[in-house]
């Protein structure tokens, strides 16, 4: 018994022994790590797409639109023609006056010309059409009532003969009074540093092909539209420029630099007129029927503008918001006296 005690104890002695070798064999030799390169990225964060809130249209430098709109009444008596700067508006509204003719509310923002106008006098639906824009308007004056509402808004109102008005107003002698006061735009916007820009009024699609009208709509080649009896606009599609062509009378309607007056959307919208002492009144706050062209087509859509303040909202028959393409447009506020024509696409 003592002897296989020895032999066991001998057997895990030359055991432990062979794990202690075991673990001094020399381990093997390792490679040497190559160093990863160095690795600088040359990828800059693009600036982020600054957009003008009138036009959908993107801008290099955001600066250039911190300023105020100016919003004008233009005239568009014969007398007027053609007018000054009308090709550089972001946005017209075609309203009915007196005697069965038009005059414009010409919204400026993006571009600001050295020139605008002739300018007139302020009727009452003008508060509606301006308000939401903020910013300036300028006009040559008004029956006392119509100014005083002008007045109570939200919008700085430079009227020809104010004092503050001398130097950035001015009457040319190329056409005849009352049709000839012109108004230095940049001067004008320069005087009122401390007015905000506008807000975004419209929903307007990444590019032309995806405004609502050119997705969904139907193609057509322009519309004829009637104010009154002294007022007969149209609409031609010219697919070359990408724009609308407007024509008064089927003459070609013309800014006095000669170019015809174009826009990327023409929004047709229908519209009651009440008679405020003589005056024909656009009904613009309440809600009715439109149509939308651009891109060579037109969808049917229905308007609506809750108060003074707020943008006139537009959509489809499905209740979608329609989106203009980025670009100027026109809004055509005719009568339900009046009458729209579609021309059919060739």
């Amino acid at each position: 018994m003592l002897l296989r005690g020895r032999r066991a104890t001998a057997a895990v002695a030359l055991a432990a022994t062979a794990v202690l070798l075991a673990g001094c064999t020399p381990a093997a030799s390792m490679p040497t790590p190559t160093p990863t390169p160095s690795y600088t990225s040359d990828y800059e964060t693009p600036a982020p797409v600054v957009l003008a809130p009138l036009t959908g249209l993107p801008v290099d430098d955001a600066a250039s639109l911190a300023h105020p709109s100016l919003a004008a009444k233009i005239d568009n008596h014969w007398d007027a023609r053609p007018q000054v700067g009308l090709e550089q508006t972001d946005l017209v509204f075609e309203e009915l006056v007196e005697g069965g003719l038009t005059r414009y509310v010409a919204v400026w923002h993006s571009h600001v010309p050295a020139e605008i106008g002739p300018i007139r006098s302020i009727r009452p639906m003008d508060p509606d059409i301006i308000s939401p824009f903020g910013g300036i308007v300028a006009y040559s004056g008004g029956q006392y009532r119509f100014v005083q509402l002008m007045r109570s808004t939200n919008v700085y109102n430079a009227i020809h003969g104010q004092a503050d008005t001398d130097a950035v107003m001015y009457r040319t002698s190329s056409k005849a009074a009352p049709h000839n006061v012109i108004v230095k735009a940049p001067e004008l916007i320069a005087m009122h540093p401390d007015l905000a820009p506008p807000t975004q009024q419209y929903s307007f699609a990444d590019e032309a092909s995806g405004a609502t009208a050119a997705r969904e709509g139907t193609p057509i080649a322009g519309v004829d539209l009637v104010f009154g009896g002294s007022s007969h606009p149209s609409w031609r599609w010219d697919a070359a420029s990408a724009r609308w062509l407007r024509s008064q009378d089927a003459v070609a309607d013309t800014d006095s630099n000669g170019a015809q007056l174009a826009a990327v959307n023409v929004v047709v919208v229908r519209v009651g007129v009440s008679n405020d002492g003589g005056v024909p009144k656009t009904e613009l706050v309440g809600a009715g029927e439109a149509w939308v062209l651009s891109g060579g087509a037109m969808v049917h859509a229905s308007w609506s503008k809750a108060d003074r303040t707020s943008p006139i909202r537009l959509v489809d028959d499905t209740g979608t918001v329609i989106r203009l393409a980025p670009g100027n447009s026109w809004f055509e506020l005719v009568p339900h006296s009046g009458s729209i024509t579609t021309v059919p696409a060739a």
